[in-house]
């Protein structure tokens, strides 16, 4: 359990000794307030693994526009939750995991006495509306578990989930004059005037609720079912809408304001009385559904209906406990809180998106019956394709498995015949580049995930050869994407290189030469944007010419997105061994991965870009966004794989803290924690589509990974410290191991992984022939 006011001054505090973490125990080392910029990326609330539902307080309203011009404070807010602020503004269902983009915040409750407010207030003016103070102190976080004391109405608010449904319960003051809920269904996060089309409203009986919302935003046609039941019956209701409505039909002839049970409106904002009398506790229960408000209620009635709020609390944090406990591990107990909230993090998105009868809204919004798996959604591919499904590959394999599914689905369903780029609730919101799907499902396809291979290459080439994406007709004819057409060209021909070689890789395995030698071609493309005069990426133009005027350092205006030419040059991970040979050859690219890691990046290279903080970088090497996490382990491919070892070990000290804002970036739906995870067993998935994992050295002592198949896969790394970093040997289950790599089989397989490490580097552990990892290259 974390109160958060202590955790301020970091509750785990470092132990000198090694503790091992039992079974039982594993959700008490989780610390969810652990998030970048002051929390401005994280929730701290209640959800359950994969849940629909997040359900977590929400501080601030900060518009993501005011007609048309775009917030700057909006991005604090990507969670709802700012740990910095004094106020809550109510309690909604729906959030994303460390984004740097957002939406959602569907379904806002608020509880409140007195005089009746249907106006949020603001931060400087809180008694100008619903909202409420609080105390840092009041707050409890755990897994599955939120609480808080809202200060203005002397309310005890506590919060879990069941993977469909928030369960809210609400202690009024024993003499409180009314209880009240403000059902507030104009809020969410990225909000602007417009975003809400539609909103209804039924009351149905005096203890149910159900009704809908249709938003436009980062998900264009969203919509959102609810069914909520209370404890005890409603005594009075009613609404307001605060949209001007020039006709309102028939309905015209009914006062909607009061006891009208059938609200409609664009922005509506409805409360609830009940009668203080009868007790002052109030459980209030809110299911979800994609489909209908029918899905909504038997979403309800399946997992919440005669539990009462300590049963369901429980059965979340037992549900988390056990999902958590699939790693055991022995470090100090920030390292261990650091773990185990990282695996957390890794368990929240992507989402289950299927009613408990297998219903789901599909791309095309039509509703679809999932067959024989669970459709899921939150896919920030650009991030997760890198660490968090190879992860899923190891310790999540049944959820990857539907989330592969899910993707394939996504591609029948689409109109464009493409699979996901960035979608989340039925809607493909377009989010950033590349077509990184075909990488999740060219690794499940790898590391032996049943899935119709051939249907998945198919779904793979679709989304490599849509014209009018990004640059793709261009890559296809010049063998890049040109500045004049794109200002992401050089990040574009980069990604869509990697991207093919999945697709090339793929077609090995299926058996599809043609398909293989096509994408073989394409996946080299990367060399026509290396400037081999300079050693780096440099983008071209269309009549083949590169960039002038052109900065290694700056992350704008270069050709390349959410990162600079100086670690986007480093993003070969298909063919390193042709990469070092563009870079100038072996001594060269030592020297220039030296020099990214030892460097100073002045702060006008980063000061005006969201994605890159100074928390993040190390010299210039920029671990707080995606596109570099996976240069540390590309000394593998040099005679000086030591190096790794070393700075693995910087990276994980200086980015993952046990605090506020311990982390470096944004989490991003899991990926920096999968990097942790991964790292601290030693190794990570520099190219997924292999079935290899590179070898670095381990962050802990011990961690044993229990597998589905009833296996466990343990790695031992005695006395390893910050001065013991390097590794002297490596035996896999007892016999001398020569490789850089370990494979995918060698994990599932079971056993044991044993790291001698030693203070030194061991400059005779070097990874030749067939022990160096995999590349496209010899």
């Amino acid at each position: 359990m974390i109160n958060l006011k202590k955790s301020m001054c970091c509750l785990f505090l470092a132990a000198s000794s090694t503790v091992a973490i039992a079974q039982t125990s594993v959700v008490d080392l989780v610390n969810p307030i652990i998030g970048t910029n002051g929390m401005g990326h994280t929730f701290p609330g209640a959800c359950v693994p994969f849940g629909l539902v997040q359900l977590s307080p929400d501080t601030d309203t900060i518009p993501h526009n005011v007609d048309g011009k775009y917030q700057p404070r909006s991005y604090e807010y990507c969670a709802g939750y700012q740990h910095k602020d004094s106020s809550i503004v109510g309690f909604s269902h729906t959030h994303f995991s460390g984004t740097g983009h957002s939406d959602l915040g569907d379904i806002l409750i608020m509880p409140t006495t007195g005089t009746l407010k249907l106006n949020p207030g603001t931060a400087t003016n809180p008694d100008g509306g619903y909202r409420s103070r609080f105390s840092h102190g009041t707050e409890i976080s755990r897994p599955g578990y939120y609480e808080v004391m809202l200060t203005d109405y002397g309310v005890k608010a506590q919060l879990t989930t069941t993977q469909r449904v928030g369960i809210h319960k609400y202690t009024y003051p024993t003499n409180s004059e009314n209880q009240r809920i403000i059902l507030d269904m104009i809020h969410g996060i990225y909000n602007y005037d417009g975003k809400v089309l539609w909103t209804n409203i039924r009351v149905e009986n005096d203890t149910l609720v159900t009704g809908y919302r249709i938003t436009n935003g980062w998900a264009r046609t969203n919509y959102t079912y609810f069914a909520m039941s209370f404890s005890k019956p409603i005594t009075h209701y009613g609404c307001e809408e605060k949209a001007k409505v020039n006709y309102r039909g028939g309905y015209a002839k009914f006062n909607m304001k009061e006891n009208f049970p059938d609200i409609g409106g664009r922005k509506i904002v409805a409360y609830f009385d009940f009668d203080p009398k009868t007790s002052d506790e109030l459980e209030v229960k809110v299911a979800l559904s994609g489909v209908s408000t029918e899905g909504a209620l038997k979403n309800l009635r399946a997992e919440a209906s005669g539990a009462d709020f300590d049963q369901l609390a429980a059965k979340a944090s037992d549900t988390w406990n056990k999902a958590l406990s699939v790693i055991d591990a022995k470090g100090s107990d920030d390292q261990l809180a650091m773990l185990y909230t990282s695996l957390y993090h890794t368990m929240i998105n992507p989402c289950v998106y299927t009613d408990v009868d297998g219903q789901y809204r599909g791309l095309d919004h039509n509703i679809h019956q999932a067959d024989g798996f669970t459709n899921y959604t939150v896919f920030s591919v650009w991030d997760t394709y890198r660490a968090l499904h190879p992860l899923f590959n190891i310790i999540n394999r049944q959820v990857n498995t539907d989330i592969a599914k899910s993707m394939l689905k996504h591609c029948e369903q689409s109109v464009h015949h493409a699979l996901p780029i960035w979608s989340h609730m039925a809607n493909e919101n377009w989010c950033m580049i590349g077509y990184h799907s075909v990488s999740v499902l060219a690794d499940a396809i790898a590391k032996g995930l049943p899935i119709d291979k051939d249907a998945a290459l198919k779904a793979m080439i679709n989304s490599s050869t849509i014209p009018y994406y990004e640059g793709t007709k261009e890559f296809m004819e010049l063998g890049y994407v040109p500045l004049d057409r794109n200002g992401s060209a050089g990040s574009l021909t980069l990604e869509y290189a990697y991207d093919d070689w999945t697709i090339y890789n793929t077609a090995l395995l299926v058996g599809n030469r043609s398909v293989a030698d096509t994408y073989k071609k394409r996946a080299s493309n990367y060399a026509n944007v290396f400037d081999t005069s300079i050693g780096y990426a440099r983008p071209r133009y269309t009549n083949g010419k590169f960039k002038e005027d052109f900065s290694l350092l700056s992350t704008h205006g270069e050709g390349f997105i959410e990162g600079n030419a100086l670690n986007y040059s480093f993003y070969v991970p298909q063919d390193v061994n042709g990469m070092i040979q563009l870079m100038g050859g072996e001594q060269a690219f030592i020297t220039k991965m030296d020099s990214l890691f030892t460097m100073h990046l002045p702060d006008e290279f980063f000061a005006e870009t969201e994605d890159v903080t100074k928390e993040g970088l190390l010299g210039g090497y920029v671990h707080g966004n995606e596109p570099s996490h996976h240069i540390p382990f590309l000394y593998a491919w040099t005679s000086q794989p030591w190096k790794t070892q070393f700075w693995q070990r910087e990276i994980m000290n200086k980015m993952y803290r046990n605090n506020i804002d311990g982390l470096c970036g944004n989490d991003d739906c899991g990926q920096m924690s999968a990097w942790y995870i991964l790292s601290a067993m030693g190794f990570y998935p520099v190219c997924p589509g292999t079935d290899q994992y590179v070898l670095g050295a381990p962050y802990l002592p011990y961690m044993k990974v229990r597998l589905e198949n009833g296996k466990t896969f343990e790695v031992k790394a005695n006395k390893v410290s910050d001065k013991n970093r390097y590794v002297k040997a490596v035996k896999l289950n007892g016999k001398p191991y020569t490789k850089g790599y370990i494979t995918q089989d060698d994990i599932m397989n079971g056993g044991t992984l044993t790291f001698e490490m030693t203070s030194s580097p061991n400059k005779k552990r070097l990874f030749n022939g067939e022990d160096r990892p995999y590349s496209l290259t010899d």
